[in-house]
């Protein structure tokens, strides 16, 4: 199975390594009970901000123990500019006084003095740690760490944060022979039944957990680590996945909105089958982008990367590993080099070398958004990213229903076209707990000015979504930002139009004009 609205995971290549020297210890060792700014520490969140109605005060009132942050799955503990803590949430926001579970966070205090609050990331998914991913970014963030907090933290299910896994590595690598666009009755049936034992090992993982980590939980965490941090307002960098928490977020508690900035935004108007629709468009935009820089027509260079496709359906190719390279894993291969133009070059040396009958580099990059290590592990990214998103979907596509789709998705994309349309099928089939919505409710009448920025080359999340999410979001609210460029987001791709433009929104309040294009 693959959904490929992801970002931490495709960047990790690009942007993120960007700000791997030196952003951890760029703060050296400081002491969290004097910190910067105009907020105290130590000050009781109920002096700083108004507190959430009817929660009990062992929520709101509680108090943050920032320690030094220990290391996470692969990943090394960050610097000492670095501080973890643990917040309790109500596992049921319907029941605020019942029991409690922990999410993880992390934090760097800001370096400069004219602090003007705490600035939380989302980094999509969804299903990324914040806490993992939150100290490579400061680098890529430096201008904005001197006024602000810098905050992130895994959401619930994610991570440290009760992450769940569904399903062993051994389980894991057996099932990238399931053919995920199967061609007849019997790989139809292995497909689907895939499909339900992996909703049957998240249900045993998650137990209760399971339906209780929407968006729209998530979404009111973040109002409560608003509130504990010691924030009136929230302000909030959200990308990829993080947009749609966003606006769930504005639309639950638009008065408490700050400076929202989203970026890579997902259109809040398409259901499963509209998301996946976009999808097929957006990575097909890009494969052509990727030809034509190459100096290929992209329709007969699509025809050529889909005939190969189709050969390696037939007859899985050899890898310098002795694993095969199967069709998914080969359609995974290509799709994350198009998350970012850097990684073009690697692309072409893939695709030629599959070509000749060597599929050891497309499974290499398969491997890196599958977040499988050289010695056969696999991180839980996606295991997180499914019991989300099918708990915020209540649609669930029957196989009739999706066959009788397949034709447009392939009319939309030779190459992607069935894949996506496939998924539409099998991503929630036989799922364990019910959705929750059709698409999520984002308007936000009254809330401040949020900034949208959409990229015209980004293949998870086409531009045409942030247009459609300041429309949702209402009038004066929705100020929309398009970059002309390439890969999944905008901020840190090299625009300084649009990083300046970010910048002055965040530190100084300043909202551009609605529908500035940056070229």
């Amino acid at each position: 199975m693959m959904r490929f609205l992801r970002w931490t995971a495709a960047l990790a290549a690009g942007l993120l390594l960007a700000g791997c020297g030196g952003s951890s210890d760029g703060g050296g060792s400081r002491d969290e009970g004097k910190g910067t700014g105009s907020t105290p520490p130590s000050a009781s969140p109920s002096t700083t901000a108004s507190a959430p109605a009817g929660l009990p005060a062992s929520l709101t009132s509680q108090r943050l123990d920032w320690h030094r942050c220990e290391a996470t799955g692969t990943s090394s503990p960050p610097g000492d500019a670095w501080r973890c803590a643990t917040l309790k949430v109500p596992l049921d926001w319907s029941r605020p006084d019942g029991r409690t579970i922990g999410l993880a966070l992390v934090r760097a205090r800001a370096t400069g003095g004219d602090r003007i609050g705490s600035l939380l990331f989302n980094f999509g998914g969804p299903g990324g740690s914040g806490v993992s991913t939150m100290p490579y970014f400061e680098a890529s963030v430096s201008s904005l760490h001197e006024r602000y907090d810098l905050v992130s933290w895994d959401p619930r299910g994610v991570g440290a944060s009760g992450g769940v896994r569904c399903r062993g590595d051994r389980e894991i690598q057996a099932a990238e022979s399931v053919d995920a666009t199967p061609d007849t009755p019997a790989e139809e049936k292995a497909y689907l039944q895939d499909a339900t034992d992996f909703g049957k090992g998240c249900r045993k993982a998650a137990g209760p957990l399971l339906a209780h980590v929407s968006t729209t939980d998530t979404a009111r965490d973040m109002d409560l680590m608003r509130q504990v941090l010691g924030d009136d307002k929230l302000h909030y960098f959200g990308i990829s996945y993080g947009t749609e928490l966003g606006g769930v977020y504005a639309h639950l508690f638009p008065k408490r909105v700050g400076r929202l900035v989203l970026d890579a935004v997902v259109d809040p108007t398409a259901d499963t089958v509209g998301h996946a629709e976009n999808q097929a468009r957006g990575f097909q935009r890009a494969l052509d982008d990727y030809l034509k820089s190459t100096g290929q027509d992209p329709e007969q260079g699509s025809r050529k990367v889909a005939d190969l496709l189709t050969r390696i359906d037939a007859e899985p190719l050899p890898t310098s590993s002795g694993r095969k390279l199967t069709q998914t894993l080969a359609v995974t291969g290509i799709i994350l080099p198009l998350y970012s133009e850097s990684l073009w070059p690697r692309l072409t040396d893939a695709l030629t070398s599959a070509q000749r009958g060597d599929g050891s580099a497309l499974l290499a990059l398969a491997d890196e958004y599958n977040d499988r290590d050289a010695s056969g592990r696999y991180g839980t990214t996606t295991h997180s990213q499914r019991v989300i998103s099918c708990l915020d979907d209540e649609q669930r596509p029957t196989l009739a229903e999706t066959k009788r789709r397949l034709a447009e998705f392939r009319r939309i994309s030779p190459v992607f076209g069935d894949f996506l349309g496939w998924d539409t099928a099998g991503w929630c089939h036989d799922w364990p707990v019910p959705g929750q919505y059709e698409t999520p409710e984002v308007s936000a009448p009254g809330a401040a000015p949020i900034l949208l920025v959409g990229n015209t080359g980004d293949p998870a999340t086409p531009y045409e979504g942030a247009r459609r999410m300041a429309d949702e979001l209402g009038r004066g609210v929705g100020v929309e930002l398009t970059w002309k460029g390439e890969g999944h987001g905008a901020y840190g791709n090299g625009s300084d139009c649009v990083d300046s433009t970010v910048d002055a929104y965040l530190l100084n309040g300043t909202v551009p004009k609605d529908g500035k294009v940056c070229s």
